[in-house]
């Protein structure tokens, strides 16, 4: 799938757009040293693996023949990766052989790479991963810097030495400044509405349980301007200030014109907490490689989706986002702004596929043997 700097993914319900979003975590958890968890979490390996024919006929996809089961060929591997212009990677994930362990079930990582530049060849192997073995490229020779290296551990846990394998290093801090948010709570327990201990905050927790930080964070070394033309974008007039309490805690108030007297987090609408939830996130100090945005629009208003979709366009300018959405208001304004890259996806017999992708607008991608 090719990509910009600012990605929106669409399509109907069903399409494929949570199972993206999904697959990108996972591979994420790979230098977080919790892919295997994320696994199990998601129902085990075998969920993940396609649930359809290995291959389909032409006479399937006609329709002169039932979709049915042929006698498998290929071994099956779950397989992530990506590119940068930088760096690439690629992750494959299997099945343990036959044993007596209570956790047969648990995936093992059959191979790891990484490679210079946009596309995956052979010349270009940096760090190699096969089995329990982990060698790394030196001009042109290759050094074992692991031999036993468990095969549910990715090299990401062992293997990112700064001295022997920078690259490791590298593409791990990378990946893990990926930022994912999904779900910000704004129930009438929800840690946003109540006073909270406030430390600097320059990321703030996908939960959005440290709001108050996270804003005075940004009042403090951020872009405050930005800050308030956010806030005034959605609400005219209206402006966030953080009260700090005698024993440390910090609390929001919102201002409102109209109002005599600015209200708590408790007394805020669900959309309205919402909002300033997302301005926080996106105007983070510290910007990530990636942003990923999972349904923003959930309980927001439609007239907030455009002063939303402004905000994403700035942040999108220091920083790779994703949007996934299907609220066609906000993708409207996202696709106004001419770098932005829409990926609307289909089902066909089950599986996804890109709208309008053909084999000439595919990204050049080659997965290691």
């Amino acid at each position: 799938m090719p990509l910009a700097s600012l990605n929106v993914i669409t399509g109907p319900n069903g399409s494929g757009k949570s199972n993206l979003y999904r697959a990108l975590r996972l591979l994420a958890e790979t230098a977080q040293g919790g892919v295997v968890n994320s696994l199990a979490a998601e129902g085990g390996l075998n969920s993940t693996f396609w649930a359809g024919p290995e291959k389909i006929s032409k006479k399937m996809r006609s329709g002169d023949v039932p979709i049915q089961g042929t006698p498998r060929q290929d071994v099956m591997r779950l397989k992530l990766g990506f590119n940068t212009e930088e760096y690439g990677y690629a992750i494959s994930l299997g099945l343990p052989a036959p044993s007596t362990s209570a956790f047969s079930l648990d995936p093992e990582i059959k191979r790891e790479c990484i490679w210079a530049g946009p596309h995956y060849r052979p010349a270009c192997l940096l760090v190699d991963r096969n089995g329990p073995m982990v060698r790394v490229r030196d001009g042109r020779q290759w050094h074992v810097v692991d031999q036993h290296l468990g095969l549910y551990n990715s090299m990401f846990d062992n293997g990112a030495d700064p001295s022997t394998a920078p690259e490791v290093f590298h593409l791990r801090e990378t990946i893990r400044g990926w930022r994912f948010y999904d779900h910000f709570r704004t129930d009438a327990d929800a840690p946003a509405r109540k006073a909270q201990l406030g430390t600097r905050t320059p990321v703030m927790h996908h939960d959005g349980r440290d709001v108050a930080a996270a804003i005075q964070t940004i009042v403090e070394i951020g872009d405050v301007h930005s800050l308030d033309e956010a806030i005034a974008d959605a609400f005219p007039g209206a402006s966030v200030a953080i009260v700090k309490h005698e024993d440390g805690r910090f609390s929001i108030r919102f201002l409102q014109r109209g109002l005599l007297r600015p209200l708590d987090g408790a007394e805020l609408s669900d959309g309205t907490l919402r909002y300033i939830l997302w301005v926080a996130a996106l105007l983070t100090p510290r910007p990530p490689p990636l942003m990923v945005l999972n349904e923003p629009e959930t309980s927001l208003h439609p007239d907030l989706l455009p002063a939303l979709a402004r905000l994403i366009v700035k942040v999108s300018e220091k920083t790779q986002v994703w949007v996934v959405s299907h609220a066609n208001r906000l993708i409207a304004a996202l696709e106004e702004e001419t770098h932005c890259h829409t990926v609307k996806l289909e089902k066909t017999l089950g599986g996804t596929e890109i709208y309008g992708q053909g084999i000439l607008d595919e990204p050049s991608w080659h997965w290691p043997d």
